[in-house]
């Protein structure tokens, strides 16, 4: 079941529990770092010197057969970062793209961010994009649709719980409360994992109730349920 995985963005927020799993799991990890930035990979994984923005300087590192994993994005996002989004999360998605299709990567897993919603329209707008990057790229991905997730340093929303229980369970709000539902930085590892370790064949997209269901198996392959 193992077998190299790409990661760009992995001293980030998930990539940083995301690592660690991996290995654990027996996959072999290569993850793009600022030269100088070594020491904050996980052990275990491979660091390969870089510039996110720039496909061209860590392409060629890119091991065969390999799943790609797009994590960078602007930390904390706000209204107020729309230019960050747009020069930093499109560009270097632009740049992954690229590269792994250079590559010729066998999967290519997003994290992208769930719609429609009412609120963080320059946000969506930007990973909208990059969705319909992906879709004409011709390659096999999985994208992922959070909404907010949950865990050290974004515990804030914990407040929205109660609303967001009685939202699910009233049939006017339902649907939205669940597309915008909140999930755990743990059931965001585990759906990353299982998009990894089943790959996609066309276009799959993994929603917030997806997410929250994914559970992982340690000797069989993980199950995760999606939307076509």
């Amino acid at each position: 079941m193992s077998h190299p995985v790409f990661i760009v963005g992995g001293t980030g927020y998930m990539g940083r529990s995301l690592i660690p799993t991996l290995i654990e799991r027996g996959h072999s990890v290569y993850a793009v770092v600022r030269a100088g930035s070594e020491r904050k990979l996980a052990p275990g994984a491979t660091a390969v010197p870089g510039d996110v923005l720039d496909g061209s300087t860590y392409s060629s590192a890119i091991p065969p057969d390999a799943t790609f994993v797009q994590l960078v994005g602007v930390p904390h996002p706000s209204p107020s970062k729309a230019a960050q989004f747009r020069a930093i999360d499109l560009v270097s998605a632009q740049a992954a793209i690229a590269a792994a299709q250079a590559a010729r990567v066998r999967h290519f897993v997003y994290v992208s961010v769930a719609h429609p919603a009412p609120a963080m329209r320059a946000y969506i707008q930007v990973r909208e994009e990059c969705e319909e990057l992906i879709g004409r790229s011709g390659m096999n991905a999985t994208i992922l649709r959070p909404w907010y997730v949950l865990g050290p340093g974004h515990l804030w929303p914990y407040l929205l719980v109660p609303g967001y229980w009685l939202c699910e369970r009233l049939p006017a709000t339902r649907d939205g409360a669940l597309r915008l539902g909140l999930v755990t930085l743990q059931q965001m590892v585990h759906a990353l994992v299982a998009s990894i370790e089943s790959p996609a064949s066309g276009i799959r997209i993994v929603d917030v109730p997806a997410i929250r269901g994914t559970s992982l198996r340690r000797v069989t392959s993980p199950v995760l349920e999606s939307q076509p």
